[in-house]
């Protein structure tokens, strides 16, 4: 693990959606398990979390969403650019055969070389339309759904899951994406008696546990996650209903 960043150069970019872009870069010595991240720097700007979504014999990837400033100033950003990175950071996912994966827009991020870990998964990914929808030539056999119908079934992956659970044996259920929609898919996997493992998205700062920022019922997300089984989420009141803002704030989700 590396705790001060370091340099890295991009080696190639990749268009996954008019919105994400997957940056690859050398790995190095960095070793990388499904389901954890990394903190990337971009110097005089600031530092945040993301996913590492492709792990490619030496190369490594983030995928990025464009939703701000320093995600408008990596999707500006070629081939040779450069950014910092330490980590790798927090408990990723134990990997079992014969399992299902849910993703939720760029959730699906973190799901991503869990499936290519996992050749026989049952993938779903959900977005709000087509556009928001990534890596549909990498898996083949995805089952989709967007909210305004433009792309596979008119709805969201909580629709989808439930025929998925009542016509096949899984041995686990992954899960990543806005909170609120992981809050569904604990309670059907309960509800059907399927094991779950589920990556929380809350907002980091330092990525190992320090600030608290990332606290979900005592829970430090960055450190004691971001994967969390749905044993440990069911006794974690904040689950689904309240996180800590960027200024620090409790708000209650709606």
């Amino acid at each position: 693990m590396i705790e001060q960043p370091i340099m890295v150069k991009i080696c190639d970019i990749r268009e996954e959606s008019p919105d994400v872009k997957t940056f690859f870069f050398s790995k190095g010595n960095l070793r990388f398990e499904p389901g954890q991240f990394v903190m990337v720097w971009l110097p005089l700007l600031d530092e945040k979390p993301f996913a590492v979504s492709y792990l490619q014999n030496d190369v490594a990837g983030i995928s990025v969403l464009r939703r701000g400033i320093f995600t408008q100033s990596l999707h500006d950003m070629k081939i040779s650019g450069t950014f910092g990175i330490r980590g790798p950071y927090g408990r990723g996912f134990d990997l079992q055969p014969g399992a299902c994966a849910v993703g939720g827009g760029i959730g699906m991020a973190s799901l991503a070389t869990l499936a290519d870990r996992l050749p026989d998964i049952t993938i779903l990914q959900g977005a709000r339309t087509a556009s928001g929808i990534i890596y549909q030539n990498r898996f083949r056999g995805m089952k989709v759904c967007t909210d305004d119908g433009s792309l596979g079934l008119r709805g969201t992956v909580i629709d989808l899951l439930p025929e998925q659970l009542k016509s096949r044996t899984f041995q686990k259920v992954y899960a990543c994406g806005p909170e609120k929609m992981l809050y569904r898919v604990v309670e059907l996997c309960n509800r059907y008696g399927v094991g779950c493992e589920a990556s929380l998205e809350r907002y980091m700062k330092c990525g190992f546990g320090l600030c608290g920022q990332c606290d979900c019922s005592g829970q430090r997300v960055c450190l004691d996650g971001p994967v969390f089984t749905s044993a440990e989420l069911s006794v974690m009141e904040d689950f689904g209903k309240m996180e800590i803002t960027k200024a620090g704030e409790r708000v209650i989700h709606k």
